[in-house]
């Protein structure tokens, strides 16, 4: 059984920053790609950083230059370092992950979520 956990959300001025987690555990044999989504109330979830095995990464324009995403493969962990944070930014951040649990094939994986909160 895999199971993903998010960490690291919480209430952040404007212009501050914050740093999201997210392990994976379970009988993992390897982790292809792993991202990060967010859902605003009213809205549809959309994503906000990928990366991959080999450590390419891609972000919605939104975030470009601002939010950074990393992994560390011994961890199986994912991060999300989100600075100049801007009210807009206020969501409900989900962990995704595209792995394999022995003995099964590749399959999509997702986290509950955390909430960030961006705001005066």
């Amino acid at each position: 059984q895999v199971q993903l956990v998010e960490s690291g959300g919480g209430l952040v001025q404007p212009g501050g920053s914050l740093r999201l987690s997210c392990a994976a555990s379970g009988s993992i044999v390897s982790i292809y790609t792993m991202g990060w989504y967010r859902q605003a109330p009213g809205k549809q979830r959309e994503l906000v950083a990928t990366i991959t095995s080999g450590r390419n990464t891609n972000y919605a324009d939104s975030v470009k230059g601002r939010f950074t995403i990393s992994r560390d493969n011994a961890k199986n962990t994912v991060y999300l370092q989100m600075n100049s944070l801007k009210p807009e930014d206020t969501a409900v951040y989900y962990c995704n992950a595209d792995l394999i649990v022995f003995p099964s094939v590749p399959h999509d994986y997702w986290g509950r979520g955390t909430q960030v909160t961006v705001s005066s």
